[in-house]
């Protein structure tokens, strides 16, 4: 762990827990990671053609697909990333931001943000762009346990006043509904893609195929079935706790997918899984 990380992990520790998030163009986002100076830097990135772009909302498979993509790119390049910081544009200082404008391409960048918060070059310069989708139920349950184990996120009072927020979109990145319906009037663009977590679980072979070929990386079959083999996600999970340490166990949880979940988890929570349900069209 880096001594940045260090100062930042200690300066959560001594903040009240209702200064840990700020809006920002109406939207929430925690102050230590994302202070504002951070988001403005970001709108003035200029984007490339060729460059990776990963986005989704919290909790709905990020970290699990940074280290596919990672595993991709250096089957495709022969490169491999000596970062093991995930590549969140809200997170990099005006300082690394500079440091991402000079890097050598491809740049693998990524985002929480909605598509309207983009930089608009991304759109412009057409720049092929990964989207996750997960389902909702298992994403509110992941993202109230993620803010609870999160230091630099308030804790959640409890579980019916962290389901109300999430519904209001009063949660880090705002609405996971406006997100989701934001990249469905995207699904047609040829440079987006639409992933979701569910398939990727049930089959991640041809999701790392899929993937692979809409970034024009041509690999092999006994290289993607590899990348497939390493990037299961409890394989991600053993990784990440050797890479991140007591991180380890915040960015990646389970990974579960939603009937185990509910069945185990959230019987109790039926009605307001319901309401949740009514408000999603989106195929997960």
């Amino acid at each position: 762990m880096s001594s940045s990380f260090s100062a930042k992990m200690e300066l959560a520790k001594d903040m009240k827990e209702e200064d840990k998030l700020y809006r920002y163009n109406g939207v929430l986002y925690p102050v230590i990671m994302s202070p504002v100076e951070n988001l403005k830097a970001m709108e003035r990135l200029e984007a490339r053609a060729d460059d990776v772009m990963l986005v989704a909302y919290p909790k709905c498979g990020f970290n699990w697909m940074v280290a596919v993509l990672r595993k991709i790119l250096a089957a495709a390049t022969g490169e491999k990333a000596e970062s093991q910081i995930p590549p969140l544009m809200e997170f990099f200082g005006p300082e690394m931001q500079q440091v991402i404008h000079k890097a050598p391409s491809p740049r693998f960048l990524g985002t929480h943000m909605h598509p309207d918060n983009i930089p608009a070059s991304f759109t412009t310069k057409k720049t092929k762009m990964l989207v996750i989708f997960r389902n909702p139920k298992d994403t509110v349950v992941s993202f109230y346990h993620f803010s609870n184990k999160n230091p630099f996120l308030p804790t959640a009072e409890s579980w019916d006043r962290f389901f109300s927020e999430f519904m209001s979109g009063k949660v880090p990145w705002g609405s996971y509904f406006d997100h989701v319906l934001g990249w469905e009037k995207r699904m047609d663009d040829p440079n987006v893609i639409i992933v979701t977590f569910e398939e990727l679980k049930q089959d991640l072979s041809e999701g790392v195929r899929r993937v692979s070929e809409f970034f024009g990386f041509s690999l092999s079959d006994p290289q993607i079935q590899a990348i497939a083999e390493e990037s299961t996600f409890n394989a991600m999970k053993e990784s990440s706790n050797d890479s991140h340490g007591q991180m380890g166990n915040v960015l990646f949880r389970k990974g579960v997918c939603v009937e185990r979940e509910r069945r185990e988890r959230v019987r109790e929570r039926e009605g307001c899984m319901r309401e949740l349900c009514s408000r999603v069209t989106v195929f997960v």
